[in-house]
């Protein structure tokens, strides 16, 4: 087959079957909106430009449209070279952000396969998590799905992480939609009783107590406030607990704080830390990463009703003590004292409590590890989401 994959960022959630696709035989090309040096075997990377920004006088619910507009434009140039070169795919799967939107005007023949992650809602999700919206941020809400719609409408075939991403999306749509997460590598983000983990100079093993926070950025949407105040609490009861906290000072979803301040800078401002046991270690390479999953006592995760990070199936693939927020889609994966432990979202006083908990009993609590480990080997098998991601990609195509 010929696929074409569209992503503004380069793997992202297309990695491992793009590089499946290409190790296999298969004529891979990937465009993109990020133009470095990062690259993979077999796949023909191909960067699109945006031939301006966003303009400010832009009405304000439209912004987020145009700048969709604007990376589908980008896109679509460099899908018509492709056409003028005698490329025509086969099968074409792209993210709904923008970039995948013109392509069927491109190649009309194409199966299109739409990756919708996140279709927006003003109720019962995550934009009236907090508070409720008001007028204009409900209208603006409805406007942020104009090029979800048109994915949507144009694509062949729809494809979802979770039962709860697809709840999002209109009813009408659903016959076309497969829920296919992409998968952990479980033979990867697996259990190593023995593994050491090296951080400034220090050596930590499971017989240490670590709590750990894994994040993308340090933002509300991933429940950082509440954590950081629980932490606060926790060093305080535990003179022992080290905490590590992997990810960037940066907001990847939601808005910035108004004046200027990071939400780490924030809340170092207002609670006292011990630094000496709290480590922000940045983004880890992989190998440094499975490692301190897999020396881990507990990890915290916390989330609003929004997109499940891949953090937390990691760390339950490595037989994880996970404690997590009592939300959608966590609720999903995790069953209360099955394979996991919940807590309300809202009370950093209630996680400190669940810290104490598994650490003054670790060994009463080695069966959510177990049974945490076998739910992403059972249900979230890289391998297993492969074959579906295949199965979906060759329906109906001549092959």
């Amino acid at each position: 087959m010929r696929i074409l994959f569209l992503h503004r960022n380069f793997p992202a959630q297309f990695r491992h079957l793009a590089t499946y696709l290409a190790q296999n035989g298969h004529e891979v090309v990937y465009l993109t909106n990020r133009n470095d040096g990062i690259n993979i075997a077999g796949i023909k990377k191909i960067p699109y430009g945006l031939h301006r920004e966003v303009k400010p006088e832009t009405h304000h619910y439209l912004k987020f449209t145009e700048d969709a507009i604007l990376h589908g434009q980008g896109a679509l140039r460099e899908a018509l070279k492709l056409k003028a070169a005698g490329f025509y795919p086969d099968v074409i799967i792209g993210h709904s952000w923008g970039p995948v939107s013109f392509t069927k005007d491109v190649f009309p023949k194409a199966k299109l396969i739409a990756y919708i992650e996140w279709f927006y809602n003003s109720h019962n999700s995550d934009i009236d998590f907090i508070k409720a919206p008001d007028i204009d941020t409900m209208a603006k809400t409805r406007y942020k799905n104009s090029h979800i719609l048109v994915d949507l409408y144009t694509s062949d075939k729809v494809i979802t992480p979770t039962k709860w991403q697809l709840e999002q999306i209109p009813k009408e749509f659903h016959d076309k939609a497969s829920v296919i997460h992409e998968g952990i590598d479980t033979d990867f983000f697996k259990p190593d009783e023995n593994t050491v983990f090296e951080f400034e100079d220090k050596k930590f093993t499971r017989r240490d107590e670590i709590i750990t926070y894994a994040t993308r950025g340090m933002e509300p949407y991933r429940g950082f406030p509440q954590f950081m105040e629980a932490i606060s609490i926790i060093q305080k009861r535990r003179p022992n607990a080290h905490i590590f906290i992997a990810g960037e000072d940066r907001v990847c979803y939601g808005g910035k704080l108004p004046d200027g301040k990071t939400f780490k800078e924030l809340m170092l401002e207002k609670y006292d830390y011990d630094l000496s046991r709290l480590s922000f270690t940045g983004s880890l390479p992989y190998p440094e990463y499975v490692k301190l999953l897999q020396v881990t006592s507990t990890q915290v995760y916390l989330t609003y009703p929004f997109v499940l990070s891949w953090s937390m199936l990691e760390a339950m693939s490595c037989g994880g003590l996970i404690l997590a927020s009592n939300t959608p889609p966590v609720t999903e994966v995790i069953q209360d004292n099955s394979n996991g432990i919940l807590f309300d979202f809202f009370k950093p006083d209630e996680i400190a409590n669940k810290v104490d908990l598994v650490l003054n009993n670790r060994q009463k609590f080695d069966h959510l590890r177990i049974n945490a480990r076998q739910t992403i080997v059972e249900n979230y098998n890289q391998k297993e989401m492969l074959k579906k991601q295949l199965k979906l990609c060759e329906a109906d195509v001549e092959i």
